[in-house]
């Protein structure tokens, strides 16, 4: 028997007529001879390596290939389902990308993001500094957009049905009142905006003549007032009609609203005489300049507004892309729509905000304004109809659909998306919203910065849950059931880990918006820093305590199959969520 002897190979010469040796190493055992496994204990160094599982980055993208999974859950409890909150079959979508995009160009082109870029010019950006500011946050903003409406195309269900896994069946009311809070008060600062477009025009078709005096108690005038009601109810009428018709109307308004946003463009370019003086208005945190050295004050808490301009919609977002055709169509169609047509508007709102302070000497942030100073009745006219518009198609499909399935879920049996979305415009008409965008301060800081200090914890909570803690599983018939039938039930239909990290995730943020809105007084500056990056705050704190909480939650962290077989079975009992 030969053996190999380690170290320096000494090879004798070959004799003639004689075949070559064989390599070490390449030595074939006899063919009655088994292969032996190798030596597998656990604590040898030489045990075999697992299977490779691939690279990352495959694996994450393998999520956007996920099978659509919706189905009518089996043995629903009544008093959690009707028509508008069922799981949407796949007869039922119609949303495809190009409706995604066109959808997020009708978001994006709106005198709330108008007033969002140019109150950047305001807090002493240059133009360039604004796109990149908002472009970035947009990036960021993009992710949570696409990885939460990824349950909604995978399971057809809407944000409040989606929050019961991690809330609990009775504790999503929680998110979702939240949320629609949010709304309530952007869908009446939309409609004061688009209010005011008709009051405006009334004064250039009476030469100032509907003008009064304001009413001491309201702090605006009847006849503002009485536009403001008009463009409300016009707003309610859309509402009544459906979901189908919103769609509708979503994605013939784009090429509508880019023709309006161009033409404006047009008007400052000529007005401001090129675009050279047109951008000239310089940065003042420059050298010399009034603000030098604070750029870095500035942009974090503009970032911040703007990823908490839209953390409302990230949060709901399933309540849309539930209609998706595919995994694909949610994913490529927000990719498009989103960060791209946000950058173009943003530079629309900086370019002409710039052009405003060569033509009359000040920066007009307030777009109706500005136009109401435009000579001339009919390019008024086009431009405030342009103005109401844009109001209305970003009005109805963000401010509408979240709060409306919001109070569905409080009592599916008593109340309708439409009756919902009344209750909605309610609330918005009652929160007196032309309060709420009297400044800039106010609008960034106190109530862009400030609810996204509430909701970056809440989507922390459902991402984690789904992603993390779920592995995308969900269980339909027990996002529709109560008590032990239900994996989702926790304690009495509350998670208490997600309770626990919501008011932890709100902590470190609270005390800078009291500082902001002026409760109290000499904090420390950290957490003035702090409320500056609150939705990252919020949303990191809040993932981190939950996934820790929920380890000892049966079930959690259990992959492959639905979530029914992760650790439950129908009738099993429910888990109890995080002990405190």
């Amino acid at each position: 028997m030969q053996q190999q002897l380690r170290g320096p190979s000494i090879r004798a010469p070959a004799l003639k007529g004689a075949a070559a040796p064989r390599p070490a190493g390449l030595l074939r055992p006899a063919p009655c001879t088994p292969r032996r496994a190798p030596f597998t204990s656990p604590s040898s160094p030489f045990s075999p390596a697992p299977p490779a599982r691939g690279p990352a980055p495959a694996r994450v993208m393998d999520m956007f290939n996920d099978p659509i999974t919706a189905r009518p859950p089996k043995n629903p409890d009544p008093s959690l389902i009707n028509e508008d909150f069922s799981p949407t079959t796949q007869d039922k979508r119609t949303f495809d990308t190009l409706d995604y995009a066109t959808f997020w160009i009708t978001l994006v082109i709106s005198i709330t993001t108008y007033y969002l870029a140019a109150s950047l010019v305001d807090l002493g950006m240059s133009w360039w500094q604004g796109i990149l500011t908002v472009f970035f946050g947009n990036l960021i903003t993009l992710l949570p957009m696409v990885l939460n409406a990824h349950p909604g195309t995978k399971y057809g269900v809407p944000f409040p049905v989606l929050a019961r896994a991690s809330f609990g069946i009775q504790g999503a009311n929680l998110p979702s009142l939240s949320r629609a809070i949010v709304a309530c008060g952007w869908f009446g600062i939309q409609t004061w905006i688009g209010g005011s477009s008709i009051f405006q025009m009334l004064m250039a078709v009476t030469g100032g003549a509907v003008a009064a005096a304001p009413i001491a108690w309201l702090g605006i005038s009847l006849p503002e007032l009485l536009c403001f009601l008009a463009f409300w109810a016009a707003q309610v009428w859309i509402v009544v009609r459906g979901m189908e018709s919103i769609r509708i109307l979503e994605k013939y308004s784009a090429p509508i609203l880019i023709g309006l946003s161009l033409a404006l463009m047009g008007w400052a370019v000529s007005s401001a005489g090129g675009f050279g003086p047109m951008l000239s208005t310089p940065s003042q945190f420059g050298v010399g300049m009034p603000k030098e050295g604070q750029f870095w004050q500035v942009f974090w808490p503009a970032v911040t507004a703007n990823v908490g301009y839209w953390a409302t919609l990230s949060l709901n977002i399933p309540d849309f892309t539930r209609y998706a055709k595919s995994q694909k169509d949610q994913v490529m169609g927000q990719a498009i729509g989103l960060p791209l047509f946000m950058a173009l508007f943003t530079f629309l709102g900086l370019a002409v905000t710039s052009a405003t302070v060569v033509i009359y000497g000040e920066a007009i942030i307030d777009p109706v304004q500005l136009l109401g100073r435009m000579e001339g009745l009919v390019p008024i006219c086009i431009s405030l109809f342009g103005l109401m518009w844009a109001t209305l198609t970003t009005n109805i499909a963000a401010n509408v659909v979240a709060p409306a399935n919001a109070f569905v879920n409080c009592a599916p049996k008593l109340i309708s998306f439409e009756a919902g979305g009344i209750l909605t415009a309610v609330l918005g008409l009652l929160m007196c919203p032309w309060n709420l965008v009297s400044s800039t301060h106010g609008f960034v800081n106190t109530w862009l910065i400030g609810y996204s200090a509430l909701l970056g914890p809440v989507i922390g909570i459902v991402m984690s849950d789904y992603f993390i803690v779920r592995r995308r599983q969900l269980d339909i018939d027990s996002l529709y059931s109560k008590g032990e039938k239900s994996i989702y039930w926790y304690k009495g239909g509350w998670n208490t880990a997600a309770l626990w990290a919501i008011l932890i995730g709100v902590m470190p943020t609270l005390p800078g918006f009291l500082g902001t809105i002026g409760v109290v007084s000499g904090l420390p500056p950290i957490f003035g820093q702090l409320y500056d990056l609150a939705w990252f705050v919020g949303v990191a704190v809040s993932s981190v305590v939950y996934c820790l909480l929920m380890r000892g939650a049966p079930g959690a962290y259990k992959s492959g199959g639905d979530a029914a077989s992760n650790g439950f079975s129908d009738g099993g009992s429910a888990p109890g969520g995080a002990t405190i």
